[in-house]
């Protein structure tokens, strides 16, 4: 079926859940009566809450509402049939995911989601790689805050390097600066589905520890390991782990690998999070090393949980990328982004990859959104979603 012919632009599949709704909400804030806005619809399991949440977000009465189960892979082709891209929230995706990424695949529907679980990914890459380039479907995983601003950070200092140097830099640092807010409930259960998985099927922790697990047929070179606090010469500031790393650096090598390697097969990644100089920041790295184990814990937010308006509004985060070449020269790229990260700018981050991949002309197979989108989406945040990109001197 042809993309001209499908009835939605986008379907937001999950839409009752807490950050379906908030995706929901940006088409209606930044979209609302306007006649080149995307054609859009509402999707759960259960028409009764989708109606209620329709009203909440402030859309018009005869905004489209589509029934769909993850437990009904039917529902779901049916669905998949009526638009030219689902965005969904419906997770862990390695529970709920699996009949969704197939259908789309299968009827050559665009697909974006927030997951953070690499082993199920590349499970998804093995099953539906090659179906999902035969029907022109673009599966982008990762449409978030893991990992659209890393992912896109990387791709965006790369081309600067090009522009300044006429090479890409092989060696670039991800680091976070300043951060408030925290990551999604729905985040913190799929780590521990994860790591439920992997108490059961071992080889998985192969996965989760290969920095190259979604580069199928390429091995690069060793990484750099950003587990261990370290102090950092050039910032005179300490370096703690960053909880996110683990499924950020797998996506930017991605990204690298289905570009044709124009940061270089020599290329090597890594992020940390930056504290502050002397034993204070030491201290406070430790600390942070420490408590990434947290995430483990019951005392973190639940799935359909958030933060209030407020607590979202106040949010932000700033991130920094240095990229040095073999000849010694550097550049340091800026990616800073308003509102909390695991809801307002990840609900936000979504909603505009879907009307980027709805415009595209990208091949389908399942990509990134540096390898599929590329500065397209990267205009679109700027204008739509609060996000700054940009060289710092």
């Amino acid at each position: 079926m042809p993309d001209q012919s499908r009835e939605f632009d986008i379907i937001v599949y999950g839409a009752t859940g807490y950050t379906g709704r908030l995706v929901a909400e940006h088409f209606v804030r930044e979209y609302g009566g306007k006649a080149d806005g995307p054609k859009w619809a509402m999707a759960g399991r259960n028409l009764t809450k989708l109606q209620e949440v329709r009203g909440l977000v402030g859309a018009p009465d005869d905004t489209p509402l589509v029934v769909a189960d993850a437990d009904d892979p039917a529902s779901l082709e049916a669905m998949c049939k009526r638009t030219k891209v689902v965005l969904t929230t419906v997770g862990p995706y390695q529970l709920y995911g699996d009949d969704l990424v197939a259908a789309c695949a299968k009827t050559g529907t665009h697909y974006a989601d927030l997951s953070g679980e690499p082993a199920w990914m590349h499970e998804k890459i093995e099953q539906h790689q090659t179906e999902a380039k035969a029907s022109g479907a673009r599966i982008c995983f990762s449409s978030g805050f893991d990992s659209i601003p890393f992912d896109m950070g990387v791709f965006m200092l790369q081309q600067e390097a090009q522009k300044k140097f006429g090479k890409p830099c092989n060696r670039v640092r991800g680091r976070v600066r300043k951060m408030q807010g925290t990551w999604s409930g729905g985040t913190a259960a799929s780590f521990k589905a994860t790591m439920a998985a992997a108490a059961k099927k071992p080889s998985i922790l192969k996965v989760l520890n290969d920095p190259f697990a979604l580069t199928p047929g390429f091995e690069g070179p060793d990484q750099p390991n950003g587990l261990i606090p370290k102090y950092e010469k050039d910032s005179n500031t300490w370096a703690a782990p960053f909880v996110m790393a683990a499924i950020n650096t797998k996506n930017v090598h991605r990204s690298n690998f289905l570009l044709g390697h124009p940061y270089g097969e020599d290329f090597r990644y890594d992020e940390m999070v930056l504290t502050s100089p002397g034993d204070m920041g030491k201290a406070a790295a430790q600390a942070i090393a420490g408590g990434m184990k947290a995430m483990l814990g019951d005392g973190g937010p639940k799935p359909g949980e958030g933060p209030s308006e407020k607590e979202r509004e106040e949010g932000f985060y700033d991130l920094l990328f240095v990229g040095s070449t073999p000849d010694g020269e550097t550049i340091h790229y800026g990616v800073h982004g308003q509102y909390d990260p695991g809801y307002g700018s990840t609900s936000r981050m979504l909603a505009e990859t879907g009307i980027a991949l709805a415009e595209s002309d990208h091949e389908g197979g399942i990509g990134t959104p540096a390898s599929i989108l590329g500065e397209k989406l990267v205009e679109r945040l700027r204008e739509h979603a609060a996000l700054t990109f940009e060289v710092e001197e």
